[in-house]
């Protein structure tokens, strides 16, 4: 039996495996495949360790609970031990979610926790820093930030992201791929036949990036339900991670993907040279990864120490330079920063600020709305 055609549909999938890197980071593309279930939140060995310089009995070590690739983390803490050779460091690879609960988890047993968390979940950040979960730190760094992008001296942007259209690009040769969402809606409407089952997006139940994209959508886009309801009608596919959908475009399975996090795309397309990617011209949601100090840090002036590296002149280089991730300082130039893409893309780009708003589909009952109408636009039964 097909398919039903007019019913959206969830390849099944097991969770993101927490990677245990041990490769160069010329290799992060590989580490976008799927992957198992992330380590358990009391689990207390490290994805990486480094050693004080000299190894001194005596040295301390800051503590990072991070969901960033512990391959693509692997230049930052190199360059902060350059700063400071007598600190050790201690480096886990958590799911965003987990970071999250650790925290609260560890915090409420009065235990220490992490000295930094750095997570690419917004909103579960500032929901940890309005909670009271973080403390307020004075960095030197963030006058170089803009304004939206630090809240109430706890939580600190620290890279800019766009959300963007991918394309399989031999399936667009001679004609323009869709650089709107009228755009890709009308296309989807005209070539249902052709794309269905070829196209995918973020599963928003599963995949809290998906949620905050689809939030961010709502904001901007009176129209974006139809939108949905046009992936819905073509079959789209919906994953719970990034890597499952830009390999499948990558590779000509898909011919579309839809608010797909650019920086994993743009990893993958240095080596895949028929991935096409857009950043939408109506506009251009832009998230931040963030970082803040946990209340009951056990060093929280080596965690700020760590916060404040990633956001100098030197930090924001290596992100982006070897990272694939955006540089956010505003004094920053060149290729991969915050001041190139404004330069490109101007106006369409719209960056998430760093706030209360955040939280607001956090609530359950608003969340569940916010879903409830998602699924009825992709007509799931």
């Amino acid at each position: 039996m097909t398919e039903p055609r007019r019913h959206a549909s969830r390849p099944s999938q097991t969770r993101p495996l927490r990677l245990v890197l041990t490769f160069l980071l010329a290799a992060f593309v590989l580490a976008a495949g799927p992957a198992a279930p992330a380590r358990a939140a009391g689990d207390d060995t490290p994805t990486r360790q480094l050693p004080p310089a000299g190894d001194q009995q005596s040295a301390r070590s800051v503590t990072i609970y991070s969901s960033l690739d512990a391959a693509l983390a692997q230049p930052l803490l190199t360059g902060f031990q350059r700063l400071y050779p007598g600190v050790g460091l201690r480096y886990f690879e958590l799911q965003t979610q987990d970071i999250h609960t650790r925290i609260i988890e560890e915090t409420d047993r009065d235990a220490p926790t992490a000295d930094l968390a750095f997570s690419s979940a917004m909103d579960l950040q500032v929901k940890l820093a309005n909670d009271g979960y973080a403390q307020a730190v004075t960095l030197r760094e963030a006058a170089s930030l803009p304004y939206w992008a630090h809240w109430r001296d706890t939580v600190y942007g620290v890279t800019f992201e766009p959300a963007v259209i991918l394309y399989h690009k031999p399936a667009f040769a001679g004609h323009e791929p869709p650089r709107t969402r009228a755009a890709l809606t009308r296309y989807l409407k005209a070539n249902e036949a052709n794309l269905y089952g070829r196209v995918g997006t973020y599963d928003v139940e599963r995949a809290g990036l998906g949620l905050f994209f689809l939030a961010r959508d709502r904001e901007h886009n009176k129209e974006i339900w139809e939108l949905f309801g046009a992936l819905g009608a073509a079959g789209v596919k919906l994953y719970s991670n990034s890597s499952a959908i830009v390999e499948r475009v990558a590779d000509g399975r898909f011919l579309l993907g839809y608010n797909i996090l650019g920086s994993y795309a743009a990893a993958w397309a240095r080596s895949a040279p028929d991935l096409g990617i857009i950043l939408p011209e109506d506009y251009t949601v832009v998230m931040s990864r963030t970082g803040l100090v946990p209340r009951n840090a056990a060093a929280p002036d080596l965690g700020a120490a760590f916060l404040d590296f990633m956001l100098s002149r030197e930090g924001q280089q290596i992100l982006a330079e070897t990272g694939s991730l955006a540089a956010l300082r505003q004094d920053l130039d060149g290729p991969n920063t915050a001041s190139s893409l404004r330069a490109e893309f101007g106006g369409r780009l719209r960056p998430v600020p760093v706030g209360p708003a955040l939280v607001v589909y956090l609530d359950q009952v608003k969340r569940q709305r916010l879903i409830d109408r998602w699924n009825r636009a992709l007509r799931i039964q």
